[in-house]
């Protein structure tokens, strides 16, 4: 892969330099993986990450570094580091934790409902079935990740928010590759949810919560278990850790 061609696909702009440049190119390399401009499995060569970003090697070998520490990427001796491939049990995991916060997250959210925040649902409702229609998959994902946000500070919790904040991006990574797939239906659901929110209806937001957020879990997982078999013996056979769920 070239430098070009991962610059067409990252779209990625020069990294500011009044910005601690370290954490400038963690955080642009970390919104790659999690937009899936670069793909799970897939090599991360320093000289050519350098180049798109507009700085030295050396701040993006100690951001992937950090990054391996974190579970993002693998970094394999004399082969270099390679976007993580997440196992099924590392999926299935963190999907469910994200059913079980979301879903507390909506009683709550019931409880305490506003106008104003059911209005701020409401909109981006509106604006990720647009997106739908438009086939835009990353609108698609930020709005998704946006409307939960507002369920999760609607909640009211601070140790809930926190975290959920932890497996927030990590959730968006695994959401990438099925959010056009979900479609409609997700937005359907998100519309069900903000109507039960606004009649403060606790139980039955819960419950569409629950099954909003089961819904993706069971379609990424299907996912996965289907590319499996694709996977090169030796990728299957390495030993995989639980990767950091830091939203840093």
């Amino acid at each position: 892969m070239s430098a070009q061609d991962l610059a067409g696909r990252a779209a990625a702009h020069k990294i500011a330099r009044p910005v601690p440049l370290r954490e400038s190119v963690h955080e642009a390399l970390l919104e790659l993986i999690i937009r899936r401009a670069v793909r799970p499995g897939e090599h991360l060569a320093e000289s050519e990450l350098a180049e798109m970003l507009g700085v030295s090697r050396q701040p993006v070998r100690e951001a992937l570094q950090h990054l391996s520490r974190e579970g993002w990427v693998d970094l394999h001796p004399g082969h270099g580091a390679f976007v993580h491939v997440p196992t099924f049990a590392e999926a299935d995991q963190l999907l469910a934790v994200r059913c079980l916060l979301e879903t507390e997250a909506a009683r709550l959210a019931a409880r305490h409902r506003t106008d104003e925040a059911i209005g701020r649902l409401r909109e981006r409702c509106m604006r990720g079935m647009a997106a739908i229609e438009a086939g835009d998959n990353d609108a698609v994902v930020a709005l998704n990740a946006e409307l939960h946000g507002i369920v999760m500070e609607l909640a009211g919790n601070a140790v809930l928010t926190d975290l959920a904040a932890q497996v927030s991006r990590r959730v968006r990574w695994f959401q990438s590759p099925v959010a056009l797939q979900r479609g409609d239906l997700a937005w359907k659901e998100h519309a069900e949810l903000i109507d039960n929110l606004d009649r403060g209806d606790a139980e039955g937001a819960a419950e569409v919560m629950r099954r909003h957020t089961d819904h993706t879990r069971e379609l990424y997982l299907r996912r996965l278990a289907q590319e499996e078999p694709a996977r090169p013996e030796a990728e299957r056979r390495r030993p995989r850790r639980t990767p950091a769920t830091s939203g840093r």
